[in-house]
């Protein structure tokens, strides 16, 4: 049983950068990663790494965001950079067994949510 437990919420302009940090306890999960989630939008997986470092990006982030992985703290960091308003929304930290499953925004765990404002 896998509990995550995230950090790192804020407000930032355009342009702007922030860091979310996500702890898992239990189980060790094989991928780690975040969704994220507007009101009124669908939910899109914004990036994912699996415990051999294959990371994947959403289109939508790449060269922009960068996920980054600790084995030993078996934890996962994302690093946002030249944030956009589009990039509002609710973000998700995951595990899954599986990098699609995180990707799709249905991972089989996920943590409570932390909320990221670019205005």
């Amino acid at each position: 049983h896998v509990q995550l437990v995230e950090s790192g919420e804020g407000a930032v302009q355009p342009g702007g950068s922030l860091r979310l940090s996500c702890a898992a306890s239990g189980d060790k999960p094989n991928c780690m990663g975040y969704f994220r989630q507007a009101p009124g939008k669908e939910r899109e997986g914004v990036a994912v790494i699996d415990s051999d470092g294959l990371a994947k990006y959403a289109d939508s982030v790449k060269g922009r965001f960068t996920i980054s992985q600790d084995n030993a703290k078996n934890s996962v960091s994302l690093q946002m950079n030249s944030l956009k308003p589009d990039d509002t929304a609710m973000y998700y930290c995951a595990a899954d067994a599986m990098l699609g499953s995180i990707l799709r925004g249905t991972p089989h765990r996920r943590g409570r949510g932390t909320q990221v404002t670019v205005s």
